[in-house]
């Protein structure tokens, strides 16, 4: 067993464990922060495998971007939710489904004695200039209008948690001079 198998069988763990992690745990920034820790693994699988432009982008996209997204929009609704306090996800059943159909499969897969290497990749394809060169003559424009996507939806949230909040503070107000 080679040092690469031991670090490549080190990060499928650690992608299956945050996987496995974000069944059972029900607050959404603890699953948020499982998603991290799956997508890094995912990151250093891909390193490991030589795509590293691919592993690059799932952390600087995925986990830098997207991810951060998602745990500001979490603080930001304030999830005060009663389904927090129940122990098991309803889609426990079918994630130990899928666990033990993935764990079968990798089962089958030594017992056959199939090796684990990793597949060759040409370097023209997956190289930083070829994708550079791509990504400026094609795809600027799309990811500029993510930018801008995402950040009119950080926008329209922003509003909707202020307007909500001034609903609350109106009816408080009411309230209280109701009870006058």
């Amino acid at each position: 067993m080679t040092i690469e198998t031991v670090f490549l069988s080190i990060f499928s763990l650690g992608a299956l464990a945050g996987a496995v992690a974000m069944f059972f745990l029900r607050h959404p920034m603890r699953v948020a922060l499982a998603l991290i820790g799956t997508m890094i693994s995912l990151a250093a699988i891909y390193a490991q495998l030589g795509l590293h432009v691919i592993a690059v982008f799932q952390v600087l996209i995925y986990v830098g971007a997207v991810m951060v997204f998602m745990i500001y929009a979490i603080m930001l609704l304030d999830v005060r939710d009663r389904s927090f306090t129940e122990r098991f996800s309803p889609m426990l059943v079918a994630g130990l489904a899928g666990l033990l159909l993935l764990v079968g499969v990798l089962i089958d897969g030594l017992l056959r004695g199939e090796p684990l290497v990793a597949p060759v990749v040409r370097e023209d394809v997956f190289s930083v200039g070829t994708f550079a060169i791509a990504f400026m003559d094609e795809f600027w424009v799309y990811f500029a209008l993510a930018a801008v996507l995402l950040l009119v939806a950080e926008i329209a949230a922003s509003a909707v948690i202020d307007i909500r909040r001034r609903g609350e503070d109106l009816a408080a107000a009411r309230r209280e001079k109701r009870d006058e």
